[in-house]
Order: structure tokens, then sequence, then C-alpha cells
């Protein structure tokens, strides 16, 4: 239980984050720009501190696909995996409510945000393969303490190289769909985005246990 509440306060406060310094962004600049940079700046701090605070309880997914590929790789059981899977799309409709209502907006506020198209689709592909290629690696090479800077950094980093601005998350993108302010997206457009993230889940957890591998062996064979 205690696992389950990490993920469902972590992925809560998490969409918080997202939504809410997206709101504030409006409210605060009419520059797009501007507003993409305040986003993902608070984006990268609170996402740094949750996984820093969250993984010793349960891991910090926040992510249906990170446990999935858990999940595959044989590191969860299916009945855990389903049960982090519920609590981390619970958490993220948790979030959007509370960024919304601390903004003044219905607790359900329905993004109208249209985001579509093949350059948006390969950007999030990216965006969600880079993520799991790095947590993956990490992993493999015992360097899990580098995870929250990593993660946090990645997600920052691809908020301005993708097209897409990196959603990465089923949970979170999903949550985004019930706030119409700067980082939501209309539910018509979350398909094309379900799927991009898939595709880059498989290539990124793919990629990264094999170049992860190399890696080790390499460090091996050199200290011998």
């Amino acid at each position: 239980m205690r696992r389950i509440l990490a993920e469902v306060i972590g992925t809560m406060l998490l969409v918080t984050a997202v939504i809410g310094s997206g709101a504030m962004a409006e409210n605060l600049t009419r520059d797009t720009g501007v507003a993409l940079l305040l986003n993902a700046v608070s984006t990268v701090s609170a996402l740094w501190l949750l996984i820093l605070l969250f993984s010793p309880i349960s891991g910090a997914h926040f992510n249906p696909l990170v446990t999935l590929a858990e999940y595959f790789l044989k590191r969860m059981t299916l009945t855990d995996a389903l049960t982090y899977i519920v609590a981390q799309f619970l958490g993220g409709i948790l979030g959007a409510i509370l960024a919304n209502l601390m903004f003044g907006h219905p607790a359900i506020f329905p993004s109208h945000h249209i985001r579509n198209g093949a350059g948006l689709f390969l950007g999030e592909v990216i965006a969600t393969a880079g993520l799991l290629l790095i947590i993956h690696m990490l992993s493999l090479q015992g360097r899990w303490q580098f995870t929250p800077i990593a993660v946090a950094m990645w997600i920052g980093s691809a908020y301005f190289f993708t097209s897409s601005t990196s959603f990465a998350n089923p949970a979170v993108t999903l949550a985004r769909t019930m706030s119409d302010t700067f980082s939501g997206i209309a539910l018509s457009s979350v398909t094309l985005f379900l799927l991009a993230q898939c595709l880059g889940a498989l290539v990124g957890t793919m990629s990264g246990r094999y170049v992860g591998k190399l890696t080790k062996l390499g460090n091996e064979e050199i200290h011998g």
C-alpha cells in the first residue's frame, strides 16, 4: 500500500507541476518561448525532487511505460504492474483537478489544444525512447543514484529539442487533456501521442539494455 500511495502522490504532484506551471506561465506572459521555459523549469525541478524522494519507496515510476518495461523485463509481477498503472492514472487525474482548481478553472476543464502531425509523432517517439534508454542504461550499469538528475535533465532538454515538447508518459498525457491551459492537449490528439510513446518505449528499452550491457562489459574489461 505504501508503494501504491507513493505512485499516486508522486504522479499527482508531477501533473500538478506540469499543468500548474503552464497555467501560471499563461498568466505571466504572452511570449510562447518564455512560457515554455517556465513550464520546463518547473517540471524539471519537480521531477527531480519527486524521483529523489519516492524512489526508495516505489521506485518512482510515475509512468505506465516505465512500469510495463519493468514487468516485461521480469522485475515486477503482473499484479504489481497493473496496480502501479492504475495508481499512476489516478494520480494524474487528481493532479489535473488540483491544478485546475488552484487557478480558478473547473475541476474538469477539457483541453482544445490540437497536437497532430508526423513531426510531433516522431518527436514523441524520440522523447520517450530517450527516457527509457537512460533509465535502463543506468540500471544495467549499476548507477541508479544518477536516475533523478538524468531523467529530469532529459525531459527538460526534450521540452525544447523535440517538436512534441516531450510528454513521454501516457498517464501525464491523459491528465493534460483535462486542462485547457498552456500544457493541455485535446483528447482527439491523444491516440497519436500514445502510439508514439509505446513505440518509443520499445525502442528505448531494447536499445538501453543492449548499449548498457556493452558499456558494462567494456568497464569490466578495462578494470580487468
